[in-house]
């Protein structure tokens, strides 16, 4: 009898009988694609050596072991920071990123001091062993533990693994992998999913900690299906600008920590350096006297971060007003600029106005919305906010300036940096302790911050 032919969604996986040009489950297009044919493996037993998965018996939870993963440091405390306190043993972490952001230039440095306490194995389907050898000898990586080859084909790939049993396994990338017996090419969406299958059966069965680059599409999401996100541990996303130099690594996913703390690079020649203080690099290069902009606080994950608001509100030419946001929230920043006529008093709703977040940061959280406000009200009024001087607290719809998590610990970090004044919610002034040298300016409401900010009078 012949079997029926299988199709499924590479959006969400939905599976079908018959193919169509749009997901009757997702709604997506063009994204149907037929399954692979494993009518020859059907009625087979797949065997545990192929696979590399031990076969195991059901054990009641009050068996089970209470102990914590094992957690190894890679040498990177940036990368460890994001990924929650290290990488942890058996894992699967799939890093995207656009191409030449850095992401294969981080996992070779990583490599350095991986190899002093495990064997690491490097799989390039990219780049020829020669250049490979190139460019960890101008990162200065070269260790007896570290082993490359450069290879496309997955079953090779996993014979390698079999031959030389590392402890950790480095994919570049899994858009050049393929899988025998698969019609698809290369970095297609059944392709990147049987590949990504195969690889999740290695770090679970073999115990294997598996790093997997994958690259962007045009839209910003990792190349290939969307459930191949769904499959691994670890989602990191490397970001950053082409005309700078600095990178974040942020957490998408991760099964084993937080999932807001990020990461700072720079790039430089001989490769990635770490950035401990990246509030120190946001700040650096902040115009004097000059209006329209404002400092601010904002957690990512447990580090306090201090980043600088710059707004821009002209009249506009004609009589729809533009209203443009750069690592801000578009609707917040309109919801603001509502707020600020209304309960601030100044008619911005005539005005072009634009408000940008300096050094590439993505900020969402109510914290920030004082130090937008008070940016917004320095440009309208074209007075200049003194540089020793940050705000932090949330603006509520009537005006108000309502309390933010971890206040205190914010605080310090302004205080830390050297800052003098800090605009906060007026309603936690008599809560908060002493701070020596920072004077706290608390504000019940929009119209009291921008005096206070602006050093305006009634």
């Amino acid at each position: 009898m012949k079997a029926k032919k299988i199709f499924y969604c590479t959006e969400c996986g939905n599976e079908t009988v018959r193919w169509a040009g749009q997901c009757p489950a997702c709604g997506a297009w063009n994204t149907v694609t037929e399954a692979p044919d494993k009518s020859k493996s059907a009625g087979k037993r797949v065997s545990a050596v192929s696979t590399g998965i031990r076969i195991k018996k059901a054990r009641p939870m009050s068996e089970l072991s209470e102990e914590e993963e094992v957690r190894f440091p890679t040498g990177m405390g940036e990368l460890d920071r994001v990924l929650g306190g290290g990488a942890v043993k058996g894992s699967l972490v799939l890093i995207g990123g656009a191409p030449g952001i850095g992401k294969s230039t981080l996992m070779l440095q990583i490599c350095g001091k991986l190899c002093e306490f495990s064997k690491v194995l490097y799989v390039s389907g990219e780049e020829s062993e020669r250049q490979l050898k190139l460019r960890a000898k101008r990162l200065n990586v070269e260790h007896e533990n570290l082993y490359v080859v450069s290879e496309t084909a997955l079953g090779d790939v996993l014979e390698c693994v079999e031959e030389e049993k590392p402890d950790i396994l480095i994919v570049d990338s899994i858009q050049t992998l393929y899988k025998e017996g698969l019609d698809s090419a290369a970095g297609s969406m059944s392709q990147v999913r049987e590949c990504a299958l195969e690889l999740m059966r290695v770090a679970k069965g073999q115990d294997v900690t598996v790093f997997v680059i994958g690259h962007v599409n045009k839209e910003g999401g990792l190349a290939g299906p969307r459930v191949l996100e769904h499959m691994v541990d670890c989602v990191l996303y490397f970001e950053g600008d082409n005309h700078t130099s600095y990178r974040i690594l942020r957490a998408a996913k991760n099964r084993f920590g937080a999932t807001n703390e990020i990461g700072v690079f720079e790039m430089r020649d001989d490769g990635l350096t770490e950035i401990g203080d990246p509030s120190e690099i946001l700040l650096a290069g902040r115009p004097e006297n000059a209006p329209g902009t404002c400092v601010t606080c904002i957690m990512e994950g447990a580090r306090p971060v201090l980043a600088e608001i710059q707004a821009l509100v002209v009249t506009s030419p004609g009589g729809n007003p533009r209203r443009t946001s750069n690592g801000f929230d578009y609707n917040r920043a309109a919801m603001l600029l509502a707020v600020l006529e209304k309960r601030g008093g100044l008619r911005v709703s005539t005005c072009d106005a634009y408000l940008n977040i300096v050094g590439g940061l993505w900020v969402d959280e109510p914290a920030a919305d004082l130090g937008a406000v008070i940016a917004l009200a320095s440009s309208y009024l074209d007075r200049v906010v003194s540089s020793d001087l940050a705000a932090v607290g949330e603006v509520g719809l009537t005006g108000e300036i309502r309390s933010v998590d971890r206040l205190e610990q914010r605080i310090a970090e302004i205080r830390r940096l050297g800052f003098k004044q800090c605009v906060i919610p007026g309603r936690l002034a008599s809560r908060l302790g002493e701070f020596p040298g920072l004077r706290l300016l608390p504000a019940k409401n929009v119209g009291e911050a921008i005096r206070a900010a602006l050093g305006l009078r009634e």
